[in-house]
């Protein structure tokens, strides 16, 4: 299996190259950054793409959109120690097909990239719980966001203030939270908020 790895750790960038020549993979390429990370795609067309999620010039799940649009046919798989439910859903959106932590061991990484490759069509992501907001809660959420009180969002929607009381109710139960300031940050983890 051909193979293009991009981390910007050249030291964790050259243990991850040898690990996986060692489990017999051909790594064709390899980048320190999103950038260098696409041109490597586009020119020696690997059957995947091994990308860290946070890198210089281009995210690896900005080089996964990138790739999704003009090199379909690239696996692209993300390895990170980030699992933030918002870095989850971003990447999957981007058309990732997989999500290794670093902390995983060669063999497993093996595995795991061989199985990924072998059924593009199923989604390796974890799993993210979101929950769904009504329409009106969809409105309000932005504006708590925003810093707004429950008096300014009442009269920015045309409501009562007890009305966007009860929103707020419903809001926090959903995201689980105790306060505002919980809330926004709930749901920025989320991608509820962007």
């Amino acid at each position: 299996m051909r193979l293009v790895i991009a981390d910007d750790h050249p030291l964790f960038r050259m243990g991850l190259k040898y690990a996986l020549i060692h489990q017999g993979f051909d790594v064709v390429a390899e980048a320190a950054d999103g950038l260098a990370a696409l041109d490597a795609c586009r020119l020696h067309q690997p059957d995947a793409a091994l990308l860290d999620v946070k890198m210089p010039g281009m995210t690896g799940i900005e080089v996964c959109e990138k790739l999704r649009l003009s090199n379909p046919n690239v696996v692209s798989v993300l390895i990170t120690t980030f699992s933030e439910p918002a870095i989850v859903q971003a990447a999957r959106a981007a058309g990732a097909r997989g999500y290794v932590s670093k902390e995983t061991d060669p063999e497993s990484l093996a595995r795991q990239l061989r199985d990924i490759v072998a059924h593009p069509e199923i989604d390796r992501l974890p799993h993210v719980d979101v929950p769904r907001l009504t329409p009106r809660e969809s409105e309000v959420l932005p504006l708590l966001a925003q810093g707004y009180s429950n008096k300014e969002i009442a009269k920015n929607l045309g409501v009562s203030p007890d009305t966007v009381k009860d929103h707020l109710a419903r809001l926090y139960a959903k995201l689980d939270a105790g306060d505002r300031t919980e809330a926004v940050s709930r749901a920025r983890s989320i991608g509820l908020l962007h």
